[in-house]
């Protein structure tokens, strides 16, 4: 029996941290554009007080997506001891590619894979640089993709990236620029020959897709402000749209998939969101939990089984959940751990709309494969 464990993660953050002061002197428009005419401390402060962002992370000048996704998936492989040249497929999340930094346009070509791939040196002209265009829930879709390659057995070793600079991208006259920040995360998946009766790796996963009303709730478009002409290419979202979608739809499904596994929520250790908007994960917890008939929860509960980082990392989009999941495996989230044997649950959303998770179970023993190739406990 194939099956696909994580051999190796990795993350970046940009170490220039943005707080609330950066925006105090922005002109801020409604969505008809017109200037909004509330104070900017007013209107930062209750972002802050619905998103719970109080930093994000923007990259320095001169450095690119591609460039912060390569550290991130140098560490993934450095973790994983597996040889570059053993890597099969470079599959690498992202929406807006690298951004020119005097046209602020999308630059895609070659492909962000291919950079990522030629940035690490592998020489390895068997190794395919593959491009995840898929919303913020694009490093969970190329897990997807790598599960089934693993155990279709056309590979054996996938690198899968993740990496944003949104910084770049958002509009300084749209309240929402405040939510994006800029990161990477990487995982390296591996396949792995087992017994029938023994389950873990990714156990099961699901994605739904709903591309029509719903296609434009996250989108691209012109500044709020009409005088503002810097860039035609900035994040447009109808928050409000996007937070009913998500509670309407991801307890459901991410019930949906617990049932088919044969799982019970309590059976799950950790629910690891993307971290779009603190109030919204709440929220989409508190569903899932009354799905389950569990009522009167308190926050701490809700802290503790879902660990967050959207507080001093804000929403790098795709690189949220993997930067997320490192920072517990490498200690640095205490008091939350992730134990020999414990399973857990990786979940977003994103535009298109697009959902989708992965139910992940860490090995309970070390195996052959796992002394060989890592170098931490799983």
């Amino acid at each position: 029996m194939i099956l696909s464990i994580i051999t190796g993660t990795g993350h970046y953050l940009p170490n220039k941290i943005i707080k609330k002061d950066h925006f105090m002197k922005h002109k801020f428009y409604d969505n008809i554009g017109f200037k909004i005419k509330k104070s900017n401390e007013e209107i930062i402060n209750k972002f802050q007080k619905i998103t719970e962002i109080e930093e994000r992370r923007y990259v320095n000048e001169g450095l690119f997506n591609s460039d912060i996704a390569a550290i991130a998936a140098k560490r993934a492989l450095n973790n994983s001891k597996i040889c570059k040249e053993k890597i099969d497929y470079v599959i690498s999340a992202h929406n807006y590619g690298d951004i020119h930094p005097i046209s602020y346009q999308s630059d895609f070509v070659p492909s962000i894979s291919a950079k990522i791939k030629n940035k690490l040196q592998i020489k390895n002209k068997k190794c395919r640089p593959y491009d995840m265009i898929f919303g913020c829930t694009g490093w969970i879709e190329g897990m997807i993709l790598a599960n089934q390659l693993l155990r279709s057995k056309y590979a054996k070793n996938i690198l899968i990236t993740s990496s944003e600079t949104l910084s770049q991208v958002t509009d300084p006259h749209d309240r929402n620029a405040m939510i994006f920040s800029d990161g990477a995360g990487a995982a390296v998946l591996s396949s792995i020959e087992c017994l029938e009766n023994e389950k873990y790796g990714i156990i099961h996963y699901d994605t739904q897709c709903d591309n029509n009303e719903k296609l434009y709730y996250l989108t691209n478009g012109p500044s709020l402000n009409p005088n503002y002409k810097k860039s035609l290419v900035n994040i447009r979202m109808n928050g409000r749209r996007i937070y009913e979608y998500a509670l309407t739809e991801v307890p459901n499904m991410l019930k949906n998939m617990l049932d088919h596994a044969n799982l019970h929520l309590s059976d799950i250790q950790k629910i690891i969101l993307h971290q779009a908007n603190a109030k919204m994960d709440y929220a989409i917890l508190k569903r899932l939990l009354k799905l389950y008939n569990y009522t009167s929860l308190k926050k701490d509960f809700l802290l503790k089984i879902m660990p967050m980082t959207i507080q001093k990392f804000g929403n790098s989009s795709v690189a949220t959940v993997p930067t997320l999941l490192d920072l517990i495996l490498k200690g640095k989230m205490y008091p939350h751990e992730i134990k020999p044997g414990d399973t857990i649950l990786m979940a977003s959303l994103g535009a298109g709309m697009n959902i989708n998770g992965i139910i992940y179970r860490f090995p309970n023993k070390k195996n052959k494969y796992e002394k060989k190739n890592t170098s931490r406990k799983l």
